[in-house]
Order: C-alpha cells, then structure tokens, then sequence
C-alpha cells in the first residue's frame, strides 16, 4: 500500500476538503483526488462522501483512518530513528503581542532544545492564524481564542491586564468611562478579541466610542501614543519599557478591559508531535519573560 496515499487520505479526513488537502501537501486536487480513487479501489470500498461542503468519511473509512494512522506513526518512528539529527519542519503563527514580549526566549530555547528544527515563523492576526491553522497551513499557533474545532487542541498560556494608557501630560484627560468614550480611542484590529471585548466594556455601560481607531500593530500604537493621538487600551506589558521611562502613564479610570488572553493552539494527529512539544517551550518562555516584568503585568498558570 503506497504511503503517500494513506498520507494524503489522513489529511483529507483531518481537513474534511480535497483542495485544503492538496494545498497542505503542495500538490493539486486533481492529484489528490486520483490517489484516494486509487486508495479506494485497491480497498474496494468508498472512503468519503463527497458533496458541495467538502468531503466526510465513510463509516468503512473512519475505521480506516486509525489504522493509517498507525502506519505513519510507526513509519515517522523509523525516519527518526534513522535520522535523529533532522526533526523536521514546524510551522508557527504568531501574533504581534506575542512578538512584543516573548518571541526572543521562545525562538532561543527552540534554537537550544532542536538546534537542526526548521523554525518557519508568520506573523498576523488571530484571525487569520485561525484560519490558516484550520486549513493546514499552520501547525501551531499563539493567539488570543481557543478553537473548538475537531482535531484541534488549546493549551492557556497566559493573561495580560490590560489598562488605559496615555502619554505623560496628555492633552486628552480622562477621569472616568464617559469621558473616555468622547476621547479617540485606540485598539487592536477590528474583530480582534481586545476589540470586541472594548466594545463590549461600552456597551455595557451605555456608551459609544465614535472615534475608536483599530490598529494591527502594536508598534504603531505605542508610536502614536507617544504623538498624543488618542488613549489606549493595552497590556502595559507590551509597553514596559515606556512606562519604565515614563513617557507613558495609566490612567486611573475604570472599569478597565477584560484581560488579553493567550492560547496555543495546534493540530493533533500522527506526524504532528513535534508542534505539542512546542507548547512546554511555548510556556517556559512565557515564564522567563513574566519574570522580568513588574509584579501583575503577566498572569501565568
């Protein structure tokens, strides 16, 4: 039985689609759809339905697919074995809060435990990192939301406080949730789960935003907090060295944003082991750089 078929078979099932199969294994439907008829024919049984919505398992084939997954289990056993110094490849998407404050000691400590790991790292949102972990793009990501999705694991990381920040002096004071509604509010991107969970903190309290400004990128944020553009709702962890040197202050106002939580998340199956390992990585990274941070900035469980 040619393995390459119960591989592309395996990710079929996983991704429930012929042309997110063929994307994930840089080949085309139609030769993905020519190895599961072959599959099926040398089986002698039909492995999927296949309809408008993508592609489900038979109950012949769901019963095949533990048995390929055995088999590649125990075929990614042997290439090991043979060749310990190659662990492979492992695709990471993170986003930009993550590149702020401990990508550095993650990237090093994966650089000390897999020195020969081929580490291909994207930033984005996490929405999109959503997305493209559930098309198999990605096999790990570090973002704000768990996924409920089938075959996909969440692992909580961490929690960042957020706050109301300011530059020092700002022209735009506030004292209260009102008066910080009628300032130029400054966010992540639209849709995020900072920018709904702000949305929802006004909400709540009767109020409106009319100039709520949502950013991707947390440098540009800090940058036009340092311009007096408007007031912010951030971790002041990812700000800390401004607080530190005092061009940005907190401003006592609350009720303040539900925290930013951070999750891994990845696919499980056979021949993705290596991205589970990265979620201790993942962890202890997150604790090398809560510890050198200011008591509260970082919650850790």
């Amino acid at each position: 039985m040619n393995l390459k078929f119960l591989e592309t078979f395996i990710w079929v099932a996983r991704l429930g689609s012929f042309r997110l199969a063929a994307q994930k294994l840089f080949s085309t439907q139609a030769a993905v759809s020519n190895r599961i008829a072959a599959l099926e024919d040398e089986l002698g049984v039909r492995l999927f339905d296949r309809d408008t919505r993508g592609a489900t398992l038979t109950p012949r084939g769901q019963t095949l697919l533990g048995y390929a997954e055995q088999v590649l289990d125990s075929t990614q056993a042997l290439r090991q074995a043979v060749d310990a110094g190659n662990p492979g490849r492992v695709r990471v998407g993170v986003m930009e809060s993550v590149i702020h404050t401990w990508l550095g000691p993650f990237i090093q400590r994966i650089g000390s435990a897999y020195p020969h790991l081929e580490l291909d790292l994207q930033a984005d949102t996490a929405r999109n990192l959503a997305e493209q972990l559930r098309r198999g793009q990605l096999d790990l990501i570090l973002q704000t939301d768990p996924l409920p999705d089938e075959g996909l694991r969440n692992v909580h990381l961490a929690s960042y406080p957020m706050a109301w920040l300011a530059r020092t002096a700002s022209v735009h004071g506030a004292d209260s949730l009102a008066m910080l509604a009628d300032q130029r509010l400054i966010t992540f991107s639209r849709h995020s789960r900072p920018h709904q969970d702000l949305l929802g903190l006004l909400h709540a309290h009767d109020l409106r935003a009319p100039r709520l400004c949502c950013i991707n990128s947390v440098a540009a944020m800090e940058r036009l907090l340092a311009e007096d553009f408007g007031i912010a709702a951030l971790p002041p962890a990812l700000v800390d060295a401004a607080l530190a040197a005092g061009s940005l202050c907190r401003l006592d106002v609350r009720p303040i944003p539900a925290d930013l939580e951070m999750y891994a998340t990845w696919r499980t199956g056979v021949g993705l082991e290596l991205a589970a390992s990265l979620v201790e990585v993942a962890r202890q990274a997150v604790a090398e750089h809560a510890s050198g941070l200011p008591e509260g900035h970082v919650l850790v469980r």
